[in-house]
């Protein structure tokens, strides 16, 4: 079988990162990818701190350190550099979900008006992980975090991020999955080809915040796309939706809940709402992708 990640490693293996950390393994793959003519910009978020201390770097490419709502705005800085110098570098906006979904979206949304030439890539993790976690515009419905306590879990269901990018008319969308890395490294490299603002979604797990054990990790980011918690699509345009992974029979939600310890307190009822919810939103997005 012809292999269709790149072989070549460029993050060291000398990172800070949590045992299982998702958001490591997703830009292991994005790196493998782009290749070592990429350019950071990283906010306030788990990776700041598993690159490890200054001067150490474990992506051993150049990383722009900002503040937590400048990832975007700060890319399009780098970027607009390198076009003065007449280079053609790939710059690319690195953030967890707090500093896209919350904290960083109006940055991510002026980038996107203006139509910057940044690829913006945020690692899902589904919680502020490096302060605790706290919930984020990305926790799902009815999850523990220390701010929504067992007793008052999450309330709202997750923030549609895509929905409000795809809004935008952005070049180019997408979401993946490190259970998916063939899916991710196409879409990367779609994304590499395309000028003006891009935006991934990778889905990454975090054993800690999840309270899930650290070998699951790939088996809940395959969970998820398999009960259609999270699904695998691209949207050029904003217009143009398309899903990358059909899944022909999916898993109830329960088999990708049990596995996490934020999920433990939900009732039978609880289940239920979060099964009937995930079915609703798989309608809307087939009514987007015209199936």
């Amino acid at each position: 079988m012809k292999l269709t990640i790149p072989e070549e490693e460029i993050m060291g293996h000398g990172h800070l990162a949590c045992q299982g950390c998702g958001g490591a393994l997703a830009m292991r793959y994005t790196l493998k990818t782009l290749g070592r003519n990429t350019v950071l910009s990283v906010p306030a978020c788990c990776w700041s701190v598993i690159d490890g201390p200054f001067p150490h770097s474990a992506v051993n490419i150049p990383v722009f350190h900002t503040a937590f709502e400048a990832a975007a705005s700060t890319a399009s800085g780098i970027k607009a550099g390198f076009e003065i110098q007449g280079k053609d570098v790939n710059v690319v906006a690195w953030a967890g979900d707090g500093g896209t979904y919350d904290i960083g979206i109006q940055a991510l949304s002026g980038a996107a008006e203006r139509n910057d030439d940044i690829l913006y890539i945020c690692y899902d993790n589904e919680a502020y992980m490096n302060t605790g976690v706290q919930r984020s515009g990305s926790t799902p419905l009815k999850a523990w975090t220390t701010t929504t306590p067992v007793a008052h879990p999450k309330d709202r269901p997750k923030k549609d991020l895509i929905s409000i990018m795809a809004a935008h008319r952005m070049p180019y969308i997408a979401t993946a999955s490190v259970a998916y890395p063939e899916d991710l490294t196409e879409k990367l490299e779609k994304a590499k080809s395309i000028k003006g603002t891009r935006f991934l979604l990778i889905f990454s797990p975090c054993p800690p915040g999840w309270r899930a054990d650290p070998k699951n990790t790939v088996k809940l980011a395959r969970l998820a796309v398999e009960t259609k918690v999270f699904n695998l699509l691209e949207i050029e345009n904003g217009l143009d939706w398309r899903i990358t992974k059909k899944i022909r029979k999916p898993k109830p939600v329960i088999e990708y809940l049990k596995l996490q310890g934020r999920f433990r307190h939900l009732t039978e009822d609880d289940v239920s709402l979060i099964q009937e919810n995930v079915e609703k939103e798989w309608n809307i997005l087939m009514n987007k992708v015209g199936e």
